[in-house]
């Protein structure tokens, strides 16, 4: 048995969601150690190649990154393997182009374009921001206040919450709680906005059978000692549910998503509503 950690992947046992070919090779690249897991990650090398097609090969790829031509949540990544999960953001300046990573309707992850103007007139930088999920509200221990570790005086505890993406944010609003999300300024990492998880308030879904859908809350269903269920339903009218831990606040009750969704808008075909979308799509192009 080997020691350390595992540095390979076969791509047969890739993540699905990665979406890539069976007889494209017999590696995978693994993603680093990091904010994301690596089944729920997506590394830069195949965002880079597979989904962008700014490079070819593995070798280009490294010397991009190594130009320091890639941003991850506005902080430049040089690692081809730094994993990027749901809602962070990639921004690549000498292009110009920014991207917001999200799950499509069948689970896969989509590169998100982010529009820089929404809105009737008003511009809306929505790539110096993003959105993340309180996983967990606690108090820190106490300690002395003060540069001086030695020092006597009042003793502080620090209320924090961590987020989906691994931050810890200190004196947070007493106003959120758990499964709430708050919008996040990238530049200084402090919270300017907050989405209380309510019935009414639009949510996308991002674990299980429904990863990628987005509905409108219904009903919260609590089940002590075991999962509480969450009901939705998307603009179809369609009906799902799923447990709370896979649901994610992206609009508030009575408005819009603040984050522009990816092709589909989150609502999910049977699959003869998508042969009939192909036929017609074939109509129109043949003509």
């Amino acid at each position: 048995m080997g020691r350390g950690p595992r540095k390979h992947l076969k791509r047969l046992a890739a993540p699905r969601r990665w979406f890539l070919s069976k007889l494209g090779g017999i590696w995978a690249p693994r993603p680093s150690t990091g904010p994301h897991k690596l089944r729920e990650s997506l590394p830069i090398s195949l965002i880079l190649r597979d989904k962008l097609k700014y490079a070819l090969t593995r070798r280009e790829v490294v010397m991009i990154v190594m130009r320091r031509h890639v941003a991850v949540d506005s902080r430049v990544r040089t690692d081809i393997n730094f994993p990027t999960g749901f809602q962070d953001v990639i921004t690549i300046p000498k292009t110009g182009d920014a991207f917001r990573v999200l799950y499509d309707v069948k689970g896969r992850f989509v590169l998100q374009a982010i529009e820089k103007e929404e809105g009737k007139g008003e511009k809306k930088n929505e790539g110096s921001w993003k959105l993340a999920r309180v996983q967990k509200l606690a108090v820190g221990s106490k300690a002395s206040v003060g540069r001086n570790p030695f020092a006597k005086g009042q003793l502080a505890s620090i209320p924090y919450v961590v987020t989906h993406d691994g931050r810890t944010i200190r004196y947070i609003d007493p106003i959120v709680k758990v499964n709430d999300v708050v919008k996040v300024d990238l530049k200084s990492g402090k919270v300017i906005g907050h989405l209380k998880f309510e019935v009414g308030g639009l949510a996308m879904i991002t674990r299980g059978a429904n990863t990628g859908r987005v509905g409108e809350v219904t009903r919260i269903e609590k089940h002590p000692g075991s999962y509480e269920i969450v009901h939705l339903r998307d603009k179809k009218g369609a009906a799902f549910a799923t447990r709370v831990a896979n649901v994610f606040m992206i609009g508030e009750a009575g408005k819009g998503p603040a984050i522009t969704l990816p092709k589909g808008r989150g609502i999910q075909l049977s699959i003869q509503e998508e042969r009939e979308s192909r036929v017609k799509k074939a109509e129109k192009e043949s003509k």
